[in-house]
């Protein structure tokens, strides 16, 4: 049997057999998950080649290790408890670009189990993601990012990801990234829970171009990515609305605001409902009655504001709003908006796990 075959040749004593034993563990793995199941057993020999100083092993140990952990809880907890840590650390600090690659998707894939979030962050992962995220390749960082996520989730690591200064590198990666992508998801969603900290707020408001990056994706993003950049941008408003107000405005945030109150996920609504109202000149509690007549409108305006216009014309009028009076200023939108159909929005799941390899 296969699977038989290629643990035997990984617990052997020669070198070539563990590379083809290897290899072969990962061509089995990336399509069956039958098969990562039968090769549990090969973990601990696994793990000990990544370990013996030569690159082809460690390099073909690993990659095979990844496979065996994505989509596979048993598998990735086994890893991790089998102590592949201390030389995945090594790797995320490696001068070899392909060995950082492939750890950093490995610690990818093991932070997605709950069970492994402590013990990845206790050896000391997240500081090496930042800074992977801040100089590594491409595709080292967006891995890098999305490990941050999933260390994210754990509540007590938000402030071990805060004292390392992700701010900055975030946002140079959201620059450089499509705005509808998994990757601005994650870039968002790590950027909205680290925006309940004062220290994380500074730094976005700091880095050139930061909250436009946000507002990007609240315009341009996958309906999970608009949700979390109108969190972020919520939750800097709701700390301070006076030092925060203007700084949305001036990035121009209402258009997409007004769209997300109509087209949004259920929590976007509620959350551009909420920013739009501490954006106001005067963010007055109103009637129910004043609500829906408000509510109609806006999906009246946002049904009819051309894509073209949305930049120029749409964002000047809909400053207005939240600067004087809101009937005349929405009935000035109507005056001059543009019929159009809108695009649907489609949703774009995040993985929290890599492609297999």
């Amino acid at each position: 049997m296969a699977t038989e075959r290629a643990m035997e040749m990984v617990r052997s004593d020669g070198r070539e057999e563990k590379l083809e034993g290897a290899r072969e563990i990962r061509r089995l793995t990336k399509t069956s998950s039958m098969h990562r199941r039968q090769l549990y057993g090969a973990i601990e020999s696994l793990v000990s080649m990544l370990g013996s100083g030569d690159l082809d092993c460690n390099e073909s140990a690993l990659l095979a290790l990844l496979n065996l952990a994505v989509r596979d809880e048993r598998n990735k907890i086994k890893i991790v408890d089998a102590g592949a840590l201390k030389p995945l650390i090594n790797f995320l600090q490696s001068h070899n670009s392909n060995l950082q690659e492939h750890a950093t998707a490995a610690i990818l894939t093991l932070s997605a189990s709950a069970v492994n979030k402590p013990p990845i962050t206790a050896a000391g992962a997240i500081p090496l993601l930042v800074n992977i995220l801040r100089d590594g390749s491409l595709q080292s960082k967006i891995d890098s990012v999305m490990a941050l996520y999933n260390l994210s989730i754990h509540p007590d690591n938000l402030q071990i990801i805060l004292s390392v200064q992700p701010v900055s590198p975030i946002i140079n990666l959201l620059r450089s990234c499509k705005k509808s992508s998994k990757t601005a998801e994650r870039c968002s969603a790590l950027l909205e829970s680290l925006m309940h900290f004062d220290e994380a707020r500074n730094a976005l408001t700091a880095v050139e171009g930061g909250v436009l990056r946000v507002v990007e994706v609240l315009e341009d993003g996958s309906l999970q990515g608009r949700e979390h950049a109108v969190g972020a941008l919520l939750a800097m408003c709701e700390s301070d609305r006076r030092r925060y107000r203007e700084v949305i405005l001036k990035e121009g945030a209402i258009p997409g605001l007004l769209e997300l109150t109509v087209q949004g996920t259920p929590k976007s609504q509620t959350k551009a409902r909420m920013l739009l109202q501490l954006l106001r000149e005067s963010p007055y509690a109103r009637s129910k009655f004043q609500t829906d007549v408000l509510e109609n409108i806006v999906i009246n305006i946002v049904s009819q504001i051309d894509e073209d216009e949305r930049s120029g014309k749409a964002k000047k009028m809909l400053a207005e709003m939240v600067q004087g009076s809101m009937e005349r200023s929405l009935r000035h939108l109507q005056q001059r908006a543009l019929v159009c159909n809108l695009t649907d929005l489609h949703v774009t799941n995040c993985a929290s796990e890599v492609p297999l390899k």
